[in-house]
C-alpha cells in the first residue's frame, strides 16, 4: 500500500471510532493519560517604555516634525504633526517605516536605527506631547 493510502486510511479508521465513541458514550474505553505537556519557551520580556529615554531620542525628529507649520523646506511637501499621537500609532508607524511597509527615504532610514526599545521610548516621548 502506498504510504498517502495507508495514512488516510489510518485516519479514516481513527475518525470512525472516535464517531462511534461519540455516539455510544457506554461503550467509550477509557482514554490514555495524556501525555506531559512540553513546556512553552519563554516569551521575550514585555518592553517598558521609557520616556526619558525616548525625549533624547526625539532631538532627531525635531527637524522636519518639529518646524513651525509641519512644512518641509525641501522639497516643499506637509510633514505629519507627531506630537500628541497615540504611541500604539507611532509605534506602529515607525516599526512599518524599519520593514519596508511604508515608503518614505527618510523614515525608512531614520526607523533603521531605532531599535524595538527605542521606537517604544519615543513613542511613549511623543505621546506626552500637546
Amino acid at each position: 500500500m502506498r504510504p498517502q493510502t495507508l495514512a488516510a486510511c489510518l485516519a479514516l479508521a481513527v475518525t470512525l471510532s472516535f464517531g462511534a465513541a461519540q455516539a455510544n458514550p457506554q461503550s467509550a474505553t477509557p482514554a490514555a493519560p495524556a501525555a506531559p505537556a512540553v513546556p512553552a519557551a519563554p516569551s521575550p520580556p514585555a518592553i517598558v517604555a521609557n520616556v526619558d529615554a525616548g525625549r533624547t531620542l526625539s532631538y532627531t525628529c525635531q527637524g522636519c516634525h518639529g518646524l513651525t507649520g509641519y512644512k518641509n523646506a525641501y522639497p516643499s511637501y506637509r510633514v505629519p504633526k507627531i506630537g500628541g499621537q497615540s504611541a500604539e500609532y507611532l509605534s506602529q508607524a515607525l516599526t512599518e517605516y524599519r520593514e519596508g511597509k511604508r515608503k518614505h527615504p527618510t523614515m525608512q532610514a531614520q526607523s533603521m536605527s531605532f531599535s524595538v526599545q527605542d521606537i517604544a521610548d519615543l513613542s511613549a516621548y511623543l505621546s506626552t506631547l500637546k
